[in-house]
């Protein structure tokens, strides 16, 4: 059983005293080191699917073409359950891989093998906002502005790069941000896999021991804070991000009347697809 404090919940008074004790943030097993590998995780998987999802979301959103993939895909990824997943690919692909590297202070030596499966995982997770955002973006860009490129002698290329892709960037930053934030959150499975660590490790090794009032309980909300905490800190360096690339002009900010893209747009776009 868990034991409960004055208040009835397990071990929530200890909390500020497990993240303010020097010796949780520093060392082999300190949150820095789980941190660095959280990010890291994060930031591989987020860049992978923003590689793959972006240039398919703009070619069917340009082209109208393939737009039951975006449906079928999108649908598809999203019924996947991450840790089913991840657990598949670690019986199954993990034997397969022989690399016998490692990064230092990252990944120990003999756990490749093991990153591989939590990165395709995470991909996997990752790549139905940016999909439908890019999609949805370019779709609902006005006809005007591409008939008016057109008629400049612009390729359709040329209209995809200089005209819809700058103003379907507001969607894409959403779609990019809502990734970011559903891999950061997700990221804490990497600990289920052996050698990988990462902020799910302190939950993982506190559920078994849950009545330590060091490393059981406390632990567990800490770990989960600072993850809400890096949420949080992600997402808004990408909205300064957005910010800064994001055309005065789309985005109206200058302006005296303020013009902000439409978010339901996105929104709108999922349900048509659901549709099709």
């Amino acid at each position: 059983m868990i034991r409960a404090d004055n208040n009835g919940l397990p071990g929530l008074d200890r909390v500020p005293v497990w993240l303010n004790d020097p010796a949780n943030w520093s060392g082999p097993d300190g949150v820095l080191v789980h941190l660095r590998q959280h990010v890291v995780y994060t930031a591989v998987a987020v860049l992978i699917a923003l590689a793959i999802a972006l240039p398919l979301g703009l070619f069917i959103g340009h082209t109208g073409r393939g737009v039951f993939l975006v449906a079928g895909l999108t649908n598809g990824l999203r019924a996947i359950p991450t840790l089913g997943l991840l657990t598949f690919l670690v019986v199954w692909a993990s034997p397969k891989i022989h690399l016998a590297g490692a990064i230092p202070g990252l990944v120990p030596r003999g756990a490749l093998p093991y990153v591989v499966p939590v990165e395709i995982a995470l991909v996997v997770l990752a790549i139905p906002p940016i999909l439908t955002n890019a999609y949805a973006g370019v779709q609902n860009v006005d006809p005007a502005a591409r008939d008016a490129a057109s008629g400049m002698g612009m390729t359709g290329a040329q209209v995809l790069r200089r005209v819809e892709f700058p103003i379907a960037l507001p969607l894409i930053m959403a779609g990019l941000r809502s990734s970011t934030l559903q891999v950061i959150a997700t990221a804490t499975v990497a600990a289920y896999v052996p050698f990988l660590g990462g902020l799910g490790q302190f939950i993982i090794d506190g559920a078994q021991v849950i009545n330590d009032p060091h490393a059981g309980y406390p632990a567990m909300v800490s770990a989960g804070l600072i993850v809400a905490a890096l949420a949080v800190v992600a997402d808004l360096l990408l909205l300064l991000l957005q910010r800064l690339v994001v055309s005065p002009g789309v985005s109206g900010r200058f302006s005296r009347k303020q013009t902000r893209p439409d978010v339901r747009t996105a929104a709108v776009a999922e349900v048509e697809l659901a549709k099709v």
